[in-house]
């Protein structure tokens, strides 16, 4: 049985939504952000020495990071859905996408909200943080264009990874405003059924809080 060793309001809520479309039974380990530091607790570090979620557990195999999670169920479970071919110019795409999300995407964002925390000391930064928040987007935006996912048509991996950034990013303000391609994914991504059921198990999902 596949666990998810969950933590509320976090990339571990992708994980779930992943399952979901796989229709995979699996168990949710839940935990719980500190209420002030809103850390990790530190009962994840004996599931992994990082301590952060997400983390799965498969029988005897553990794995963590966001995208080697998806990657792994997807290749294992996924017989043949939610990935281009390999050896494809689509999968050199794809694999793109799976690695722009958090290799480039989110740290803008992250910056923004720690950035946030320091008030008027951080102010001197704040030009250069939405400056490449709006490269990303754009980047994205473009990118996405009329289609409905990232790769076309089909629902694939990389939009499990860059959903969780749409989602981030309209969590900082109303940026998704200026990137409607951006704001239908996003709405799109909302009304699949696997999603809601990802966040009806996972219970409630509020990224910033």
């Amino acid at each position: 049985m596949i666990k998810v060793h969950h933590l509320n309001n976090s990339r571990s809520q992708r994980i779930l939504w992943l399952l979901e479309e796989l229709g995979l039974d699996y168990e949710i380990v839940n935990y719980q952000r500190d209420a002030t530091t809103r850390l990790a607790p530190p009962e994840l570090k004996k599931v992994h020495p990082l301590g952060k979620s997400p983390v799965i557990t498969d029988g005897s195999t553990t794995v963590a990071e966001s995208g080697a999670i998806v990657d792994y169920l997807i290749r294992k479970y996924g017989k043949g859905k939610l990935m281009p071919a390999a050896n494809t110019p689509d999968y050199e795409k794809y694999n793109q996408w799976m690695h722009f999300a958090e290799g480039s995407a989110m740290l803008p964002l992250l910056l923004l909200l720690y950035v946030g925390r320091l008030g008027e000391a951080g102010a001197p930064l704040h030009p250069r943080i939405m400056s490449e928040i709006d490269n990303h987007l754009s980047y994205m935006n473009n990118e996405l264009g009329s289609k409905p996912f990232f790769m076309g048509n089909e629902l694939t991996g990389a939009d499990i990874q860059l959903g969780f950034v749409v989602e981030a990013a309209s969590a900082r303000g109303d940026f998704l405003n200026k990137y409607p391609n951006l704001k239908r994914y996003a709405d799109a991504i909302h009304a699949r059924p696997a999603y809601k059921r990802g966040v009806e198990k996972g219970g409630p999902y509020q990224l910033g809080r």
